[in-house]
């Protein structure tokens, strides 16, 4: 009987492949550290900070008045509102740029929402091609071929960048949509105005939707050069109204909030019109409280300067601890580092490390797909420095003696 339901389903869904996590679990089964100190998973990049605690107050206050009501898609207007304000205020976006009526849509983390957006605003019928990063966030293709499309990757290599040159008109032509990723994730490294700008002009001849996923902008390393966002290089670029671009954030890193499952979407006035409707039928509003404390979150800035300052610290230890001994590209943004494999087989070092040390790491293949020009996330491993400070610096130290031993 399932055979038969899964026969007549989704076609996409035979395409999809395990999560890394998955992966990962089946590679480190069975096998049990030697070492009798605490596991440490750097394998998932789930903030371990303390919850603030005026979040957590504004949203206890908003459930005795929410759970009445069924919640409106679009959001609360001084949501919206807020994240306008904050907007305005992060990227230096001139008032008249940002409607928060018309330019701006709550959503249920940026998971849901870049799910979403390609199964609302791509014809697989005409436009089936969706780009993404490689290695890249596996909602991006999951996404694609539910929604009947045909994933692309752009190789970003050890620049972080992806290569727009290598890409021909005719395939351009075919694409619906392209995932960007910036702060990314797992290099860490910033889109440049440069970047946009050639995009731009590719857009405006072929017509596809810019979605750029900017969940790890405000975690960046230094204070006097936060990381430019695609709202912002419309700006600079005189792009009038955001056209054909759309921008996905998150609370989760921002605020360690991860389960309120809270974000936002925003861009061009056209297409958040077009996404909203498709999310009303979808039925994905936040909850009144979800929203409260949403509200309160975008308004505070202290407890974000107070996360950096967190990361940072724990940036400085990595480098102090592993930077002689595996040289890596330094992250301009975000809370993963990108570490080339000694030896470069990262199965294998996963499997090992955690043998010997009870430390969980990613394979860096878990986050890409192979291409003739070969696979770039092969030969890496993903750190998430996520839990508190104590707690890395002993998996930091652990890691080196590990990989003094490994070479």
């Amino acid at each position: 009987m399932a055979s038969d339901v899964l026969a007549g389903g989704n076609p996409g869904l035979a395409r999809l492949q395990a999560y890394p996590f998955q992966r990962l679990r089946r590679l480190l089964d069975g096998i049990k550290p030697a070492s009798t100190a605490m596991p440490v998973p750097l394998s998932i990049g789930e903030p371990k900070h303390p919850v603030p605690d005026f979040i957590a107050e504004a949203f206890r206050a908003g459930v005795d008045s929410g759970l009445g009501r069924y919640p409106a898609t679009a959001g609360m207007p001084e949501l919206r509102a807020g994240i306008a304000d904050w907007l305005r205020w992060r990227f230096g976006l001139i008032d008249a740029r940002i409607d928060p009526d018309r330019h701006v849509l709550p959503a249920a983390g940026t998971r849901e929402a870049l799910f979403a957006v390609t199964q609302a605003l791509i014809d697989p019928a005409n436009r089936p091609v969706v780009f993404m990063p490689n290695p890249f966030y596996q909602i991006y293709e999951g996404a694609a071929l539910l929604a009947g499309g045909r994933p692309r990757m752009l190789n970003t290599g050890g620049g972080g960048i992806p290569d727009l040159d290598g890409i021909e008109e005719r395939e351009w032509a075919e694409c619906g949509l392209i995932y960007l990723c910036s702060p990314g994730n797992p290099t860490g490294r910033v889109l440049p105005q440069a970047f946009w700008d050639q995009l731009f002009a590719i857009r405006d001849r072929h017509g596809f939707v810019i979605a750029a996923d900017e969940c790890y902008s405000e975690l960046y390393h230094d204070e006097q050069a936060p990381p430019l966002g695609l709202l912002a290089a419309c700006q600079a670029a005189r792009r009038d109204g955001f056209r054909g671009c759309l921008v996905f954030h998150s609370l989760s890193k921002r605020s360690n909030v991860p389960g309120l499952r809270s974000g936002f979407i925003a861009g061009d006035a056209v297409l958040i019109e077009a996404f909203a409707a498709y999310r009303t039928y979808q039925g994905c509003a936040l909850p009144f409280h979800a929203q409260q404390a949403s509200l309160a979150a975008w308004r505070d800035e202290t407890h974000v300067r107070e996360n950096r300052a967190a990361y940072r610290h724990k940036f400085a230890m990595a480098r102090e601890t592993l930077a002689d001994i595996a040289p890596y590209d330094e992250p301009e943004a975000g809370f993963y580092i990108w570490l080339p494999v000694p030896g470069g087989d990262d199965e294998a070092f996963t499997k090992a490390l955690y043998a010997d040390t009870g430390i969980t790491v990613l394979p860096g293949r878990y986050l890409s797909r192979p291409t003739p020009e070969g696979d770039p996330g092969a030969g890496h491993v993903r750190l998430a420095l996520v839990a508190e400070q104590a707690i890395c610096e002993d998996a930091l130290r652990r890691m080196r003696r590990f990989i003094e031993q490994w070479k």
